[in-house]
């Protein structure tokens, strides 16, 4: 269980970007990403609670839905989930869905997927692909992702730790392509030396989900509109201690610019 909610917790965070991508919307802000992850995590509470035995994660071909539909208003899918709690009590409701061919569910997860991989491999716009450092990183992380789950799945039980709680985490961990391909190249962006242009740091903080630059001011004000809470959030002084409210990021960049000032002092 703890494997699948690292896996689930990674792969979230990219179906967040990839969302706002999407939907035209800003890149979100470190309090909405942990807004989203608790969010998450109170699902799976509550699903316990109730004894559902399912967790509660994001799930990405909705976000390939996004892309193909062009709708992602949030009033639509507030009215769509609305109307599944109720004509999910009706089981006659349910068969109708059972009855659609498989291959019509293939080819709709076919485009779904192929969507979202697209937006991903979008994101390597703002990083220099003529440089062999960022070759090497992209390539052999995507090779490893795709080919270690495979070696995995083609050898069960080749991992033999005294823990058998230990066996079941590492397997889990290195059956799941994206958290292979992701940790290697965390890893390695980290560790091999590059500049920030080379990077894509300067580009992606500069831009809104790839479109024209904004100043720090108008990023925070898109932010604000988009991914605020509709009610007011500063009327608590401990708000600002709290990470999924937008309070605590503004403690953070107050926090920045101070050191900065000292710095240059």
């Amino acid at each position: 269980m703890f494997a699948g909610v690292i896996a689930g917790v990674m792969e979230s965070i990219g179906d967040y970007y990839a969302c706002a991508r999407l939907s035209g919307a800003p890149n979100p802000p470190k309090h909405a990403i942990n807004r989203g992850i608790f969010t998450e995590g109170f699902g799976c509470v509550l699903a316990g609670v109730i004894g559902t035995g399912t967790a509660t994660t994001s799930f990405s071909e909705n976000i390939g839905a996004i892309g193909i539909t062009r709708v992602g208003s949030r009033r639509v899918l507030q009215v769509a989930g609305c109307l599944f709690v109720i004509l999910g009590m009706l089981s006659k409701f349910g068969s109708i869905f059972v009855t659609i061919p498989d291959p019509i569910i293939g080819g709709l997860f076919c485009v779904a997927f192929g969507m979202i991989t697209a937006v991903g491999i979008s994101n390597l716009q703002y990083v220099d692909l003529n440089s062999p450092r960022n070759l090497f990183i992209i390539g052999f992380s995507l090779f490893m992702g795709l080919t270690v789950p495979e070696w995995m799945k083609a050898n069960r039980g080749i991992i033999q730790t005294p823990s058998v709680e230990g066996n079941q985490i590492i397997t889990v961990l290195l059956q799941t392509s994206m958290l292979v391909g992701g940790f290697l190249a965390f890893i390695f962006d980290n560790t091999i030396p590059g500049t920030e242009k080379e990077r894509g740091i300067l580009a992606w903080r500069k831009t809104e989900h790839g479109a024209e630059p904004m100043d720090e001011d108008q990023m925070k004000k898109a932010e604000s509109e988009c991914y605020n809470l509709p009610f007011p959030t500063n009327c608590c002084r401990f708000s600002r201690f709290i990470p999924i409210l937008p309070e605590f990021r503004q403690q953070n960049v107050t926090v920045s610019e101070d050191n900065a000032t000292s710095t240059r002092i």
